[in-house]
């Protein structure tokens, strides 16, 4: 909204728990082009690999580039943009209410009251699933660490590396080099439940010293985050609000992937926006890929089959660049059918029969 320059006569209030000072999370995301935040972009990469016990391939993935965003970054770049427009207010605290009333929204923040009359109101706080629906949880914890011998190629990216043990369920360790000697080394999951925190730590040292051949480095960052992966339609209409993120429904289920899903949208809010377009004229994705999300977490969520072979099917049997298009909800149903077919059958066929 800010970049459009069309707002300069509203006033925008900023609502978030605190302030945004640490290097807390990174976003991994890919792109054709150079996007709306590239000068922050902090790493790239062209290749990509895939490892898994039955396959493993070092993937070209142009047109696209796999990019990275820090946190620390992301929230200095916005700051520093917001404190060059006088228009903007940003209170930091606990929310405590916020309903419609006749003339706007009432909030209550740090037991403060605030009227927000003739407002439109944007929220991201997830709400509580409703009781029945699927709720998977993306959890993960990484660590930036600089080794004592040049052991990465800062020109690939390992996207997934499911040779780990799968005991706890899906799991998986991504590896984004920054040069010869330092990267992020991230071991995710997707489970019902958490991991003891001490649990993380013994994986990801494993992992070093056992696929890495790695004893000598040091641990320079740490960083800890949880996704929710849930069946719940979520809207971008709300009754008195307009929902955006992972609340609005911007998490892929299947997936966990937001970044991206978040811009698109928020082009499309802000275009509507400065154009005086309704905001009822953006809908959600179409329907379709909303049933793919859901067939494969209902597979995950019943531990009909191991997400390891589902991934690995995914991309042994296809282009990679057709793998991040149907990833990224833009392939048209004649792609989507070929790629589906790539899929083990059977479980796919009950799970899809499951959702219907």
């Amino acid at each position: 909204m800010l970049k459009s320059g069309k707002f300069a006569d509203k006033k925008i209030l900023l609502i978030d728990k605190e302030p945004k000072t640490k290097n807390d999370r990174t976003w991994c995301f890919w792109e054709k082009e150079n996007g709306f935040f590239e000068e922050i972009v902090y790493k790239k990469w062209n290749k990509l690999s895939f490892l898994s016990d039955d396959y493993s391939d070092v993937m070209d993935i142009s047109p696209y580039q796999y990019k990275m965003i820090r946190g620390i970054d992301f929230y200095n770049y916005c700051y520093s943009e917001m404190a060059k427009h006088q228009n903007i207010e940003m209170v930091y605290g606990d929310l405590e209410m916020a309903r419609s009333h006749k003339f706007g929204t009432r909030i209550v923040l740090n037991d403060t009251p605030y009227e927000l009359d003739h407002s439109t109101v944007f929220n991201s706080i997830p709400h509580e699933p409703k009781p029945g629906t699927i709720k998977l949880l993306q959890h993960f914890k990484g660590w930036v660490i600089e080794s004592a011998k040049e052991i990465f190629d800062p020109r690939e990216a390992t996207m997934m590396d499911f040779r780990v043990h799968q005991d706890h369920g899906t799991a998986f360790v991504y590896v984004l080099p920054f040069s010869k000697t330092t990267a992020l080394v991230e071991y995710t999951l997707f489970t019902r439940q958490l991991l003891q925190p001490e649990q993380y730590d013994k994986e990801l040292k494993n992992y070093l010293s056992n696929f890495l051949k790695l004893q000598d480095y040091r641990l320079k960052e740490g960083e800890f985050g949880i996704i929710p992966m849930t069946n719940e339609e979520l809207s971008f209409q709300g009754q008195w609000e307009f929902n955006i993120g992972t609340a609005g429904g911007q998490t892929k289920a299947s997936s966990g992937y937001t970044f991206q899903f978040i811009q698109k949208q928020s082009q499309q809010i802000a275009d509507c926006l400065a154009n005086g377009d309704s905001l009822f004229t953006i809908f959600d994705p179409p329907k379709r890929f909303r049933f793919y999300d859901n067939t494969l977490l209902h597979i995950l969520y019943n531990n009909k089959l191991q997400g390891k072979k589902i991934f690995t099917s995914l991309f042994q049997k296809n282009k990679p660049r057709d793998v991040l298009r149907f990833l990224d909800n833009e392939t048209s149903l004649k792609d989507e059918l070929k790629i589906i077919s790539s899929l083990p059958a059977w479980p796919f066929l009950k799970a899809a029969l499951k959702q219907i």
